[in-house]
């Protein structure tokens, strides 16, 4: 079994409710689809990026043991977003289901070089390029609260692979005023 740490997030209303409801029901749907969710942390709620106008997420994280490889995870993944009513229309724009695969045990994927290049990548290009392949960890996963502050609910002494530092210490780096803006629902 492989352990996956996995961002799930929305910030539009689908057939199952508001975004909070939308998040819930997805943890029971892949549950009863046979996904199994070893802990998942409280729900969040944050500032929409990068355009703050639009409506604020629901955010969490769960762990998830599984044996798939993390291609073909991402790929189940996909399909779960569709059910639930995601439509690609833009880069980082507002959706009802975004599920993100964050870690895979200790995986560095497809490899530090290329992980390097997708992590230093100017913020400008981030809105405009995506990668052709799944980057594990996720770039930006130490940069942003909506994600290391629900995953200090469940995985704070993960470390990562490839900085060396634990979801704790990137948690703890963060602005303070940025940690404060991701709030229990």
């Amino acid at each position: 079994m492989r352990r996956y740490l996995v961002a799930f997030g929305g910030n539009v209303a689908s057939k199952f409710g508001n975004p909070a409801e939308t998040m819930s029901a997805v943890l029971d749907y892949l549950e009863q689809d046979g996904v199994r969710i070893a802990s998942k942390s409280k729900i969040f709620s944050s500032e929409s990026y990068p355009d703050p106008s639009d409506p604020e997420f629901a955010n969490g994280v769960v762990e998830i043991l599984d044996d798939r490889e993390p291609a073909d995870l991402l790929a189940n993944f996909h399909q779960v977003e569709a059910y639930f009513g995601r439509q690609r229309v833009s880069r980082w724009g507002a959706r009802t289901l975004d599920l993100d695969i964050l870690t895979c045990d200790d995986q560095v994927l497809p490899d530090e070089v290329s992980w390097r290049r997708w992590h230093d990548l100017p913020v400008n290009r981030q809105a405009i390029e995506t990668p052709d392949h799944l980057i594990l960890p996720h770039p930006r996963l130490q940069d942003r609260a909506f994600v290391l502050v629900p995953l200090m609910d469940i995985a704070p002494e993960w470390v990562h692979p490839v900085l060396g530092k634990s979801v704790r210490q990137m948690h703890d780096e963060l602005p303070e005023k940025v940690r404060n803006q991701v709030k229990p629902l």
